[in-house]
């Protein structure tokens, strides 16, 4: 399981919790709602605090600005603090903005800290039978009205485009609701009367009387602790938990929606290709009994049937870390707005190799660390490189992703003088927070591993995207030059992002997809981790074609008009497939050459390899023969099936590799020293 770390590559702009929002679609109970340019009857509710507030007590307003909110609800914390800003900014005009909150599960205590946290000064009320919210028909948190002196709705909908589902710009290009206030005080027509707002349903109260016998205590209960208890309880970077009945009956309904809609739980890959250790995908099953258990009124059942609670350690998940990395230096994360990556180096003191078999990457302020990379810089670069958090990855942490811990055999190499690097992705939350994140990580000998993980991709830079196409294809490729294994797959690209499939082109001629993702999501920067090690002959080479949107219906293009090119930053554009792998015949535990010094002075080096077929000879070839093929032949094999050479060499730095029956060159399975663009073996004569 080692090599769920690698060949990870994240990228996104909010929260994935925000998968949980949708757009508004009418869906009302109760009465019939009114519509822009109506009058709005007189209504009367409490605040947090206990006091009545009538639509009537603000008649001598020039507007009145009605936005129902949600405590728990990642646009309505992303947008509280907009609307206190927005509320003082207009009071002096004679606007009086009110708040509603209409959610069961959301108690006055939470509207309070709610009110306190984003800084709200005007009324919240709280709308217990969901009354004034099916008065006007409001499905969403957050939506907003607009009603004039007369109590007329003038406006309807969203607030403004900057946060959406799944994207977050870093400006709004229109601000909806500021407009339609702009135009009304300057008694000028508002252009955009009506918008759809977007946001979290509205949990009204359960209008069925509960029946059946799919129960929450039976069967949604596990079906929650198996698909979303790992992400949506206290302390983690789902926006709600879905701990107990009430909290999983408040959210039924959006639950419904993101799992018909694809977007919970987060899995994007085609089934008909390729099977994976970490498959997300909610069986049909379980998403019937869900929706059953919602048309049936959410029976809560016998809680005396309720599974045992999830185990989730407080401690390190893995034995203990040998060692433990904490960020140099604590970050503050802005209340709103988009964060650039943060990169804190240091160095760790790593005098000799280090082989990692255990890591686990913590987190110290999950409701705003969406993901986090350590990786290593190596010894004689001055900086860390885009491309280093893809190759010389250590470890991670993204939503939902376990601990690792492998055996001794397969393990991660950081080589000796390396620096490490915390790249840090933050999504703020409505409110400011610091963060000092860690790692731990466990080591083994050296003379236990077998095979080393590394981090291979094949990546295309060469392209343009032009402005305004909704599907530009782009083409990459990875060759095997010796027999691999390869154990996880991971795409990447940015906001553009449409679609990516790997395909295996075999050297019989055949194909095979090992992967296809039709779908990408950008908020979801999935590992794919094949559920058995994939054997690569030499020769095979993995095709990768990406499609791209840089149309405006794509909602997270930053700018449609723009012609995209390669860059770092999430507006431009990356396109590259990820491939964890080994090399299929490696035992390190042979080790490197041997070199020998004598009694006069000379230095031997001595030579070994073990094939893994039959084979008739063996050479060495390298800088030290001109790499000649059939030169310098290995005896044997040997009892233990090996062939070796002792040969003198003078002091210096020696390039090599194996030759097989005079035309098959391999690398040395024991030595993981490797430069080049042909990855020959390393040997140094000291």
């Amino acid at each position: 399981m080692l090599h769920v770390r690698l060949s990870i590559l994240l990228a996104c702009l909010i929260c994935p919790a925000s998968a949980v929002l949708a757009e508004s679609q009418p869906r009302l109970r109760g009465e019939t709602p009114v519509a822009v340019g109506s009058q709005v009857t007189d209504f009367t509710l409490d605040d947090y605090l206990g006091a009545a507030h009538s639509l009537a007590d603000w008649h001598d307003k020039r507007a009145v600005v009605v936005v129902f909110l949600g405590t728990e609800c990642p646009l309505a914390k992303l947008y509280g603090q907009r609307l206190a800003e927005m509320a003082a900014k207009y009071e002096p005009q004679g606007v009086q903005f009110v708040g509603i909150n209409a959610n069961r599960q959301d108690t006055l205590v939470e509207m309070a800290h709610y009110a306190r946290v984003h800084k709200i000064e005007f009324p919240l009320l709280k709308d217990p039978d969901c009354r004034v919210a099916d008065l006007l028909g409001a499905t969403r948190t957050p939506e907003a009205y607009v009603l004039d002196d007369q109590q007329t709705i003038r406006y309807w909908g969203r607030i403004d485009d900057q946060y959406g589902v799944g994207y977050s710009r870093g400006q709004p290009t229109t601000r909806d609701l500021a407009n339609a206030l702009d135009s009304l005080l300057a008694d000028k027509p508002i252009l955009a009367a009506q918008t759809t707002a977007v946001g979290c349903l509205i949990s009204r109260p359960n209008p069925v009387e509960p029946h059946g016998d799919i129960t929450y205590s039976n069967q949604i209960s596990r079906i929650v602790q198996q698909h979303c208890i790992e992400c949506h309880r206290d302390g983690q970077i789902a926006p709600f938990a879905l701990s107990t009945y009430d909290e999983v009956a408040a959210w039924s309904e959006t639950m419904l929606e993101v799992i018909a809609d694809g977007r919970m739980p987060p899995w994007h890959a085609n089934p008909d290709h390729g099977k994976f250790l970490n498959d997300a995908r909610m069986p049909d099953e379980d998403k019937q009994l869900l929706a059953q258990w919602v048309a049936n009124g959410l029976p809560e059942g016998d809680p005396h049937n309720l599974p045992a609670p999830r185990e989730f350690a407080e401690g390190w998940r893995i034995p203990e870390p040998d060692v433990v990395f904490k960020m140099p230096e604590a970050f503050e994360v802005p209340a709103k707005g988009v964060v650039d990556y943060q990169h804190f180096v240091f160095d760790p003191g790593f005098t000799e190799d280090k082989w990692v078999i255990g890591s686990e990457a913590r987190p110290d302020n999950r409701a705003v660390v969406h993901h986090m990379i350590l990786f290593y810089i190596p010894p004689g670069q001055e900086t860390y490189r885009p491309e280093d958090p893809l190759f010389n990855i250590v470890a991670a942490f993204a939503p939902g992703m376990p601990a690792v811990m492998g055996p001794d055999n397969l393990a991660l190499r950081i080589p000796a003088g390396s620096r490490l690097c915390f790249q840090m992705h933050y999504t703020p939350n409505g409110s400011p927070q610091t963060d000092r994140s860690e790692v731990g990580l466990v080591f083994t000998d050296a003379k236990n591993v077998e095979k080393e993980f590394i981090n291979q991709a094949g990546l295309n830079f060469r392209f343009a995207i032009p402005p305004g196409v909704e599907d530009y294809r782009v083409d990459a490729s990875y060759s095997f030059g010796h027999d691999s294994l390869i154990y996880t797959l991971t795409p990447h690209m940015h906001y553009r992002g449409k679609s990516f499939r790997f395909t295996a082109h075999y050297p019989d001629e055949s194909t095979e997809i090992l992967l296809d993702v039709p779908r990408y999501d950008f908020n979801w920067q999935n590992v794919y981790m094949l559920a058995e090690p994939k054997h690569m002959p030499a020769g095979t080479k993995i095709k990768m074609e990406a499609h791209f949107d840089n149309s405006a219906d794509n909602l997270l293009n930053p700018d449609p008009t723009a012609m995209v090119l390669w860059g770092d930053q999430t507006w431009q554009e990356m396109m590259l497939g990820s491939i964890t792998m080994s090399r299929a015949d490696q035992d390190l535990r042979l080790g490197p050459p041997r070199v020998e010094t004598t009694a006069d002075g000379r230095h031997l080096v001595h030579f070994r390899y073990r094939p893994t077929d039959a084979v008739e000879t063996v050479h060495v070839a390298g800088t030290f023969n001109n790499w000649h093929q059939t030169q310098d032949q290995l005896a044997g094999p040997d009892a233990e099936g090996l062939y070796t050479l002792a040969m003198p060499l003078d002091p210096g730095e020696y390039e090599y590799k194996f030759v097989l029956n005079g035309t098959d060159w391999r690398n040395d399975q024991g030595n993981p020293e490797t430069v080049g663009h042909y990855n020959n073996n390393v040997v140094q004569v000291k």
